[in-house]
């Protein structure tokens, strides 16, 4: 449950005010069960497209032509024999071509409605239709410090810290590595140790990367002991393999497609992640730079369904925009929105589980520009229906800094992103004809604290968890809090306490004995 804030003592003194007031408050305290929440996760989107369906036609079209006219280069050896294995032809130029009729027969055996499990079943998503689901991710650089508006190198420490915020937020559906832990120096301990300060601090499902194709055979053995065995592991795999295995445009990546093939023998899923940037490294135009993200990453859903059909993977479509003026990125603009949500409505059209990047901000502090930033894409991304959000909270200066106190108020972004999602429901109940009857013919005249408005006020309303919605009076009463204030709070009450997701005594001195592990025990 969502870590809540504490009333404060000035309100907490004044007397209780008589009517409807008093009985919100009551009903507000009280827990709701999960079925009564007026939001959750997977919730159904899709009500957005930015797309026709003859768009989307010529997208698909364009993308098998692509595969089949330009191909991709810079496969690796074991690449080269697995496709080409499979029907596809190596070209003299080294390129690697796909005719349509291969990428037709990967894509009737490509696995769909996935689930991507955590260590606690609580947590589990179904990947399935325009079920959402929003999450961390990204590789920054950076800490954001926003009471002393400053920048400083980030550490495995506050990956840590990230990953035990995440496991107290109720919008932040999985936690994905969002920071690199600038203070570890050797790789393969760099790798290692993100897996441990994730897995260590949240139950929900966690995405890694690795750097080197090597270091995947230490974390699988990392993570049976965790899970508690290789079978177990199996069953249940917590953790997935974000990859990109390509570099655009229309190239893979060598070692990152080395990477793939381990993390599919070792029973991870997979996140098929191709990030072009409009302008630079993919075609300026959002038609042409989410045409040619589906291309790669119909390469990708190919490439892992010859190796293991149905193996679950994530058609990760991830354009990016670029400022043309300056040749900056940026994740901030309505044009990144719509790529995100007409690459969503390329998933459903394939009936593949998909990703794409939301809710990230090019602005450097958690301020109105992020605010705006990070509601546009994620609204947008919600409302087409992507699977899987990334990057939609804590993310800052165009994904080179990651901030704690924008992630906790970005839960309260989603929370009011779900919101949008869930939509308008109409019934008889809804419409409320009785209720109207009851108030305006010899009732109260108004709707405060009726029965049907009681019943409902939690279960149609999402009340945010650090948004003041005080009277300008009763703000001033208070000391005028300040919103990262308030984060900041809440984000120390969280880290005083140690993460429910640390392992056991036994687990723990058994994975230190083995590896590295730079955070304390």
């Amino acid at each position: 449950m969502t870590d809540q804030i504490s009333p404060d003592a000035a309100s907490a003194s004044r007397p209780a005010r008589s009517g409807g007031r008093a009985a919100r408050t009551a009903a507000r305290a009280a827990p709701l069960s999960e079925s009564k929440r007026p939001i959750r996760a997977g919730m159904s989107g899709g009500t957005f497209k930015p797309l026709t369906d003859a768009q989307v036609l010529r997208i698909h079209e364009t993308a098998l032509r692509a595969l089949e006219e330009i191909g991709l280069a810079d496969a690796p050896p074991s690449g080269i024999e697995i496709l080409t294995g499979a029907g596809a032809v190596l070209g003299s130029d080294g390129r690697i071509r796909f005719p349509r009729a291969l990428v037709e027969d990967m894509l009737a055996v490509a696995g769909r409605d996935i689930t991507l499990f955590g260590r606690d079943p609580k947590h589990d998503l179904l990947l399935s239709g325009t079920r959402v689901h929003y999450g961390t991710a990204g590789a920054a650089v950076n800490m954001v410090d926003p009471s002393g508006r400053n920048y400083r190198e980030s550490t495995v420490q506050d990956l840590h810290d990230a990953a035990r915020i995440t496991d107290r937020l109720d919008n932040i559906h999985f936690f994905q590595r969002s920071m690199v832990c600038r203070d570890i120096l050797d790789n393969r301990e760099m790798d290692l140790n993100s897996i441990y300060a994730c897995c260590a601090g949240t139950m929900k499902h966690v995405g890694v990367s690795f750097t080197d194709p090597d270091y995947t055979a230490d974390a699988f053995e990392m993570l049976h002991m965790i899970a508690g065995g290789e079978e177990a592991w199996r069953a249940r795999p917590f953790v997935s393999n974000s990859n990109c295995f390509v570099v655009p445009p229309m190239k893979f990546a060598t070692e990152s497609c080395k990477v793939m093939e381990n993390v599919i023998a070792g029973g991870m899923p997979v996140l098929l992640l191709s990030a072009g940037m409009a302008g630079a490294t993919a075609p300026s135009t959002i038609a042409g730079a989410i045409t040619q993200a589906v291309a790669e990453c119909l390469a990708g859903v190919v490439y892992v369904n010859a190796i293991k059909p149905g193996h679950p993977a994530i058609f990760g479509t991830w354009p990016f925009g670029l400022d043309l003026r300056t040749g900056a990125m940026t994740m901030g603009s309505g044009e990144q929105a719509l790529l995100t949500s007409g690459a969503a409505q390329m998933h459903q059209f394939y009936g593949l589980p998909g990703g794409a990047a939301a809710g990230a901000s090019d602005s450097k502090l958690p301020d109105m520009q992020a605010g705006w930033e990070q509601m546009c894409s994620n609204v947008l991304a919600g409302l087409s229906g992507l699977n899987m959000a990334y990057e939609a909270a804590g993310m800052h200066a165009s994904l080179l800094g990651f901030c704690h106190e924008s992630l906790i108020l970005g839960n309260d972004i989603i929370g009011q992103a779900l919101r949008c999602v869930r939509g308008i429901e109409v019934d008889d109940e809804t419409l409320a004809l009785e209720q109207m009857k009851e108030v305006c013919l010899g009732g109260s005249g108004h709707y405060l604290g009726t029965e049907a408005t009681l019943s409902r006020m939690e279960q149609d309303h999402v009340y945010p968890t650090m948004g003041d919605r005080t009277s300008p009076k009763e703000w001033a009463e208070k000391g005028k809090p300040d919103l990262i204030e308030r984060a900041t709070a809440m984000k120390e009450r969280i880290l005083s306490e140690r993460a429910a997701a640390r392992f056991d005594p036994a687990t723990d001195a058994a994975i230190r004995e083995a590896f590295r592990i730079h955070l304390p025990a």
